[in-house]
């Protein structure tokens, strides 16, 4: 029976940015709104389409079209996937010249580019017809495109409800001179809305820097500008953990938490997303006690300082813990391949090194007793739902408001740095207590009652499937008026 006031599927266009910690979720919505009656164009970038398509066998995709969501409309998921340019070719090295790339591509190709396919989308799909257009929040160009196209706007936010909410008062903070000072001041802020107190120390790294005339500061501004002329917000969050920002945050405009965003069981999903050749591990794990393995990643993109990686590798050796360690090549530089210190190699017999993985196959296997992790959202979401207590080495953006929700709020992680230079003893110590003994006990339980709440948030009757029903009313709702 049709519904009276859609009487057609919705059909919306979702856009992630570029990025594999942005495109796992961004597919996982896709997969979670077609689950739920919609008809979906995804539309990747360029280049992320080359990468996932090239790291993967041929048997996922659709013959010479590699269409990564042929596995989804098997299951009978209306998706369909497209693809656009970033105004480079695919060799060029976009995370080298970073600054060149944001830019040109994302503040200049991209919003023409997408007016363009959009456009194109809009005029063809006719059954049923683009109704919404759903849109990574760091995106400059979305109410602008779906004012033209007269679609419903929905920003997507794949951070938590704090650091949103940071980035949506940066009037806030700098008015009260905490951000775009040049002696930016150091005192605990206490006047962002639904956020009781926050130290400037664990504020994204973006808003501690002094200089904000960079690209990236101005796509921010320009990016938040944008989100407050969304229709609505959906955040890769649990109300539960975050309900005082996001409780503020509603008092501004429909806001959502829908998260985790996970496929079913964090098993792997019948569409492939990783940038990356995985190296499977299991056969190694399966025979390594229960609890008794440290995973250790540090996402996929970013570089640290070569003698961090160093310490981290010599403290690997003398915690005698048996690890996975996910190393790629570039940790340290885009340049030259990391080589690790000659005294790593007598760890061999007890340590994995891969250069990626399926990470959630890895931390929900029951080898794994600890994570020693750069405090990415999905990385947190997935420690927590695995019950797999965490060490922070935030490198940099979120990841060290993530630390603060990990560390200080939540009491299910520990800091490995406390901001001071490394040493392999400290690295030692930090994962024996990680690992074993009280204080991993102490850590163990509060991790498992953060994780009944976000396994509770995804029953039939949890917030997030209850936001998410509401949210299809509403967007129902709003294109039927």
């Amino acid at each position: 029976m049709e519904d009276p006031y859609c009487p057609r599927p919705i059909h919306a266009i979702v856009m992630p940015v570029p990025l594999q910690g942005h495109v796992i979720p961004a597919v996982n919505l896709a997969l979670k709104l077609a689950s739920n009656g919609f008809t979906i164009t995804f539309i990747n970038n360029e280049i992320i389409r080359h990468k996932i398509t090239t790291s993967h066998p041929p048997a996922n995709f659709d013959g010479s079209e590699n269409d990564i969501f042929c596995g989804a409309r098997e299951c009978g998921l209306d998706i369909r996937h497209r693809t656009v340019g970033d105004g480079f070719p695919l060799s060029f090295d976009r995370l080298a010249n970073d600054e060149r790339y944001l830019e040109e591509g994302q503040l200049h190709a991209v919003p023409v580019l997408m007016d363009e396919l959009v456009g194109d989308i809009v005029k063809e799909a006719r059954d049923p017809p683009v109704s919404c257009l759903i849109a990574d929040g760091f995106f400059t160009w979305p109410s602008m495109i779906a004012e033209k196209y007269d679609l419903v706007f929905v920003s997507f936010w794949t951070e938590p409800a704090l650091v949103f909410t940071l980035y949506y008062h940066l009037d806030l903070l700098k008015t009260n001179g905490h951000y775009a000072s040049h002696d930016n001041r150091e005192d605990t802020i206490d006047y962002i809305p639904g956020v009781k107190a926050i130290e400037p120390k664990d504020l994204p790294s973006y808003l501690q820097e002094t200089d904000v005339s960079t690209v990236m500061h101005r796509l921010i501004d320009v990016a938040f500008k944008d989100v407050k002329r969304a229709d609505f917000v959906l955040c890769n969050t649990v109300e539960e953990l975050e309900s005082k920002p996001i409780s503020a945050l509603q008092e501004k405009q429909p806001f959502y938490a829908i998260g985790p965003l996970f496929p079913s069981g964090l098993t792997k999903g019948v569409v492939p997303t990783s940038l990356r050749p995985e190296s499977n591990c299991t056969q190694w794990l399966n025979t390594k006690p229960h609890g008794s393995v440290l995973y250790v990643s540090f996402g996929s993109f970013l570089t640290s300082r070569k003698s961090d990686i160093d310490e981290i590798a010599l403290g690997l050796a003398l915690s005698k813990v048996n690890f996975i360690w996910v190393l790629r090549h570039d940790v340290v530089s885009y340049e030259e391949p990391y080589v690790l210190p000659i005294e790593f190699e007598e760890v061999k017999d007890r340590g994995l090194t891969v250069t990626w993985t399926n990470q959630a196959e890895v931390i929900s296997h029951p080898s794994i007793g600890g994570f020693l992790t750069h405090c990415g959202w999905n990385s947190t979401l997935e420690s927590i739902w695995c019950g797999v207590p965490m060490l922070c080495f935030p490198l940099t953006t979120d990841q060290i408001t993530n630390k603060k929700l990990i560390v200080d709020d939540w009491k299910i992680g520990l800091n490995l740095s406390d901001g001071k230079p490394l040493t392999r003893f400290d690295v030692a110590a930090k994962i024996n207590r990680l690992m074993s003994g009280k204080s991993s006990a102490e850590l163990k339980t509060e991790t498992m009652k953060v994780r009944q709440i976000l396994r509770n948030a995804l029953a039939s009757n949890g917030s997030s499937e209850k936001n998410l029903c509401q949210f299809i009313a509403n967007v129902k709702a709003k294109i039927s008026k």
